[in-house]
């Protein structure tokens, strides 16, 4: 298959204009997967609770509109993140295809400001069945907690996508011991651009990324808008076996593992 990182350069608010920027750069490309970075249409850096509300979205609402009927367009699965409305506010993420919402995943780990603004996820980590293969999302900081990508991986997920705002250094790099030690697929699209708003700046690192099971990165992107392309083999992700004795995930040792 083929799986391609969408990097993209929000404006914080310009919903339309940010949509329509995503929009162009899947359309000059052709993959079976599609992944945009976290809060793609919104923006990330809120002033303050009104702010976000104002700028949330049921799963099934306009943003889902317009990937959806991409998705069907170009017969392909498009992830984004996006700031969820229900009963709660949640940074999620959706998966769309040619039939409509696939799956959706809510941020179990907040980083910095966004735990004034979001309740932390309540939905677990999913992994859904594609034609191609399993998927799992996580978001962004969940990259930190080592825990996200090996629950996705014991879910069965082959490919981890990975819709990202990053400002820290470390992610594209730690990605590929997420992908080493669980030998899964990973694809990390982040954003760039500065957002400096009451008195909070965050600086957003691009580096978009696509790592395979045995640590190798099959594309970084630099830190301009652009689409970093790969073609994968799921199969690969399939076995854990690293020799004639050691499986990565069968010789896990749980009844030694403390501190959940």
């Amino acid at each position: 298959m083929i799986v391609a990182v969408v990097q993209t350069d929000p404006a914080f608010g310009a919903v339309k204009q940010n949509i329509a920027q995503a929009v162009a750069l899947i359309g000059g490309e052709q993959a079976d997967l599609f992944v945009l970075p976290e809060l793609f249409a919104t923006g990330y850096n809120f002033t303050d609770s009104a702010e976000a509300a104002s700028l949330t979205e049921y799963p099934d609402g306009p943003t889902f509109g317009q990937m959806y009927a991409l998705a069907k367009q170009k017969s392909c699965y498009i992830a984004y993140g996006f700031a969820e409305k229900s009963d709660k506010r949640y940074n999620s993420s959706a998966l769309v295809g040619p039939e409509g919402l696939v799956g959706l995943y809510r941020k179990i780990h907040l980083y910095n400001r966004e735990k004034l603004f979001f309740a932390p996820g309540d939905l677990g980590f999913p992994v859904f069945e594609l034609p191609f293969g399993k998927v799992g999302m996580m978001i962004c900081f969940d990259w930190i907690f080592p825990e996200s990508a090996r629950t996705l991986a014991l879910g069965g997920a082959d490919l981890i996508i990975h819709p990202s705002n990053l400002v820290m250094p470390h992610c594209p790099d730690a990605m590929v011991t997420r992908c080493l030690e669980n030998r899964v697929y990973a694809a990390t699209a982040n954003r760039i651009g500065i957002e400096e708003r009451g008195g909070n700046r965050f600086a957003f690192i691009g580096l978009s990324e696509i790592v395979g099971p045995e640590g190798k990165i099959l594309i970084r992107c630099g830190t301009e808008s652009t689409v970093g392309v790969a073609e994968i083999d799921l199969s690969r992700a399939k076995t854990k076996q690293i020799n004639e004795y050691n499986d990565l995930l069968a010789d896990r040792r749980s009844e030694w593992y403390t501190g959940a």
